[in-house]
């Protein structure tokens, strides 16, 4: 019988505890999810939102990627906390560092997945991963990158001059009611990058609660498109439930009054 995936659900998967080491001494902690008893057809790197307002690699949409993605779009999720994060994994050794010392975080995981020799690897930045993505994930071994609502905020013109460069495929999510950048001027700013595909989402938000399932499902689209979509919304094997209640109270939203450090001190991530 047929059962509902829910925010808690976790399908089959093989999953384990993963270390990153830094170019510049830091362990950072993460995990490491793929398909079972076959090759993945696609990795995807998460890069979370601000860790200064409660981003993680437990941040909901990256959780539910872990949890459903190995089994339902064969592809191996690696999330990790940056410097400085903690989840209940655990806490990466470092500081937070306004998207300076985060690169070497960045250079960490591709440098994990090419030694795994994980295929096919994207890089998946929300918010403030987003700028990270944009600043340090342009490597030889990435295929390309998705950013879920990117403020725009760390990364410069630069940074979008290097990717229209390379040709990679960029893609971005920018909700409709986002609360930093919205699709019409995303379109402004990414036309710099002439292979950027900009993708309003409608009446989503920066966070976006209630619109996992879409946004899981136009990552599948871009890097494993063999797969049939939308994704099932049920699932006929087994299933595990996952403890959620430990994440309730860790979202940007619940951060909102904190000052973000680093530049454009008028805008948030």
């Amino acid at each position: 019988m047929s059962t509902p995936i829910r925010a808690s659900s976790i399908l089959p998967g093989h999953r384990e505890d993963i270390e990153l080491h830094t170019a510049d001494g830091l362990r950072l902690v993460g995990e490491l999810a793929r398909p079972v008893d076959r090759d993945p057809a696609g990795t995807l790197i998460c890069l979370h939102p601000l860790p200064t307002h409660g981003g993680m690699m437990d941040s909901h949409v990256f959780r539910k990627a872990a949890w459903r993605l190995p089994a339902l779009a064969d592809l191996a999720v690696l999330r990790f906390n940056t410097r400085g994060t903690s989840s209940v994994r655990g806490t990466s050794e470092g500081a937070f560092d306004n998207a300076v010392g985060e690169r070497f975080d960045v250079a960490a995981a591709i440098e994990y997945a090419e030694f795994a020799e994980l295929p096919n690897v994207w890089l998946v930045g929300w918010s403030f991963g987003t700028d990270l993505t944009l600043r340090y994930g342009c490597d030889p071994a990435v295929a390309g990158a998705i950013l879920l609502s990117p403020p725009l905020r760390f990364s410069t013109p630069e940074d979008l001059a290097h990717w229209a460069e390379t040709g990679k495929p960029l893609t971005a999510l920018v909700p409709e009611f986002d609360d930093y950048l919205r699709p019409e001027e995303a379109r402004q700013r990414f036309a710099a990058v002439p292979q950027a595909e900009v993708v309003g989402m409608p009446g989503a938000k920066h966070l976006w609660v209630g619109d996992a399932e879409t946004v899981l499902d136009e990552i599948v689209h871009r890097v494993n498109p063999a797969v049939p979509l939308p994704l099932p919304r049920t699932w006929d094997g087994p299933m595990e439930t996952g403890d959620v209640s430990a994440y309730a109270d860790r979202t940007v939203a619940s951060f909102a009054d904190v000052p973000v450090p680093g530049p454009s001190a008028a805008s948030a991530d």
